[in-house]
């Protein structure tokens, strides 16, 4: 079966990130993209080479042709599309976060397991070889891990990045669910789940510091895993430097790299310092839509299933869904 894949919402992610890739995997064909301003869908179709285009989301979902739904929207309208997808009977890729919170994703998880239809959660990175080769070194050469920390900081947006289309739905908690903490996260978060299993506990604290915006910018938590981790985050968006840096610490090692800037890993253990580099894929999440085909067609595992999504949206409620 080609999967033949529709794009609910073709906004910036899906220039390069994403859109490409589904016409770039075996079996896949991207036949159909959407968005509510009919000149830019169309605009979109001509320079992709995609047939079909369309102003009405759920024309799109009724297209015979289509038989997968991406949706890449913000945040506020995930429930909405996937949930008319999945009623339709089409599987859904749907963007991170899976939603606004993790109530809505309790909603989301239950109208999936109803119509038994299929849904992946678009944590892409656990599916890159960079992250899969954290995983590895992680689960044998570090001994029995321990504590992992990760420190993500920003220098404050310029007046003019926060007056961009692209950014103001970002910032805005009614569409983001909670400003830039809630678009980059949900990527740690996850890969700290893939890395680690079962979530025991966790907590956090937030709060507005500068008071550029409406949003959080500086957010801690902590997160104790089954198996006895401890991770400490920390996120400030609003800082003198830019920082991206995770650390995981094991009985016999230690490894660090990073979530966004793919510097090299570094391991350090009995045998010494290696360090490990990886170039970031042309489309990041190409790796992760095959594994959504493979998953759509019966030929593969869900790369990142509904419940997976949920548990993420739990520990960032618990850190910021107070603020």
């Amino acid at each position: 079966m080609e999967i033949k894949w529709g794009i609910i919402g073709v906004g910036d992610v899906t220039e390069v990130k994403s859109g490409p890739a589904f016409q770039k995997i075996k079996h896949s064909d991207l036949v159909a993209v959407m968005r509510r301003d009919a000149a830019k869908a169309k605009d979109y179709a001509e320079r992709h080479g995609v047939a079909n285009w369309y102003s009405d989301a759920q024309q799109l979902i009724d297209d015979p042709e289509v038989n997968a739904v991406y949706v890449a929207t913000p945040p506020d309208s995930h429930v909405f599309y996937a949930s008319a997808a999945l009623r339709a009977g089409k599987p859904v890729y749907l963007e991170k976060p899976m939603t606004l919170n993790a109530t809505e994703a309790d909603e989301l998880l239950r109208l999936q397991q109803t119509h038994r239809g299929k849904l992946t959660v678009a944590h892409y990175r656990r599916e890159q070889p960079y992250f899969k080769k954290v995983k590895e070194l992680i689960d044998s050469h570090i001994g029995v891990p321990r504590i992992a920390s990760l420190r993500y900081h920003q220098q404050p947006l310029s007046a003019e990045a926060m007056r961009s289309p692209r950014m103001q739905w970002r910032l805005n908690p009614t569409q983001s669910g909670g400003g830039l903490f809630h678009d980059l996260a949900p990527h740690q978060i996850d890969l700290m789940y893939y890395f680690f299993g079962n979530i025991a506990f966790s907590k956090g604290i937030a709060h507005n510091q500068a008071g550029l915006y409406r949003a959080a910018d500086v957010v801690s938590g902590q997160i104790l895993f089954e198996n006895d981790v401890l991770f400490n985050g920390q996120w400030a968006f609003n800082v003198a430097e830019d920082s991206d840096v995770c650390e995981v610490i094991g009985s016999e090692g230690r490894i660090s790299f990073s979530v966004f800037n793919y510097q090299p890993i570094e391991l350090v253990n009995e045998q010494g310092v290696r360090r490990f580099a990886f170039e970031p894929p042309a489309h990041v999440q190409q790796p992760m839509i095959a594994a959504v085909v493979a998953y759509f067609r019966g030929e593969g595992p869900n790369p990142c299933t509904a419940q997976e999504g949920r548990e993420v949206m739990r520990v960032i409620d618990s850190f910021a869904g107070g603020f």
